[in-house]
C-alpha cells in the first residue's frame, strides 16, 4: 500500500498536465478577411491596432492569434460594414469587455489614476530626492558646533 502512493500522485500529475495544452485557443484554419477596398482595410487595421486582445492582454487585436481575437476582428469588420463609426464600435466593445479593451482609455474620473498616477509618482520621487540632497549638503547643527569649538581652541 505504501508504494502505491507515489505512483498515484505521479499518475494524477500526469493526467492534470496532459490536458494543459487544450486550454490554449490558437486560431487555426481561419479564412482571411476580405476587404471591399483599401479604405476599408486601412480603417480596419487602424481600429484593431487600438484595441487590446481580451485574452492575451499585452497584444492588440491586430497582433493576437487567439481565437477570441479572430472572432473580435470579424465582429469589428461586420460592425464597420453595418455603418458603425469607430467610436460606436469602441463603445460596443467597452460595454461588452470593459475599458480594458482600449489601449488608450478615455480620461474620466475613474481613469484619472491611470492617466496621472505615473506623473504623481515621478513628482513624489523628485521631491524625495531633492529633500535628501538638501539634507546631505546642509551641515548638521552638531557638525557646525564642533567646528566652532575647534576654531576657539586654536
Amino acid at each position: 500500500m505504501r508504494g502505491a502512493f507515489p505512483h498515484a500522485v505521479l499518475l494524477a500529475l500526469a493526467l492534470m498536465f496532459s490536458g494543459a495544452p487544450a486550454f490554449a485557443q490558437v486560431a487555426t484554419g481561419a479564412t482571411p478577411l476580405r476587404f471591399t477596398d483599401s479604405t476599408e482595410e486601412k480603417r480596419f487595421h487602424a481600429l484593431v491596432s487600438e484595441l487590446r486582445c481580451v485574452m492575451c492582454q499585452n497584444q492588440s487585436l491586430a497582433d493576437s492569434n487567439a481565437q477570441i481575437a479572430v472572432d473580435l476582428r470579424r465582429e469589428v469588420l461586420e460592425l464597420m460594414r453595418k455603418g458603425k463609426t469607430d467610436a460606436e464600435i469602441k463603445d460596443f466593445l467597452v460595454a461588452r469587455y470593459g475599458e480594458f479593451v482600449l489601449y488608450r482609455p478615455q480620461v474620466e474620473s475613474k481613469t484619472w489614476l491611470l492617466w496621472f498616477g505615473p506623473a504623481l509618482v515621478l513628482l513624489a520621487g523628485g521631491i524625495v530626492v531633492v529633500g535628501a540632497v538638501r539634507r546631505r549638503s546642509r551641515p548638521s547643527a552638531q557638525a557646525a558646533a564642533d567646528e566652532r569649538n575647534d576654531e576657539q581652541e586654536w
